[in-house]
């Protein structure tokens, strides 16, 4: 198996993930835009492979679907997010 190979398996299990937490939390795209500041466009651009996320709109996906990154990204199969740090 090839590394383009990899990688197209990994988009693919990435946004499969985002859009069924998106969905089973009952949020539509426009939701996802009010609560991560994501422009719906680019969410739905995310949410089919045209467009890939940054660390940091992957970050705020994961705090609006109440998950991890490592489960968006496919190293754990554990939907629930790690305990958050506390504010100082």
């Amino acid at each position: 198996m090839s590394i383009g190979q990899i990688a197209i398996i990994y988009l693919v299990m990435i946004v499969t993930r985002l859009k069924e937490l998106r969905i089973k939390r009952g949020y539509t795209q426009t939701k996802m835009q009010m609560l991560t500041g994501i422009d719906q466009s680019d969410y739905s651009k995310i949410e089919t492979g045209k467009r890939f996320l940054s660390f940091e709109q992957c970050r705020r996906i994961a705090q609006a679907l109440d998950t991890s990154m490592d489960y968006l990204a496919g190293l754990t199969d554990v939907e629930t997010p790690y305990p958050r740090a506390k504010a100082e």
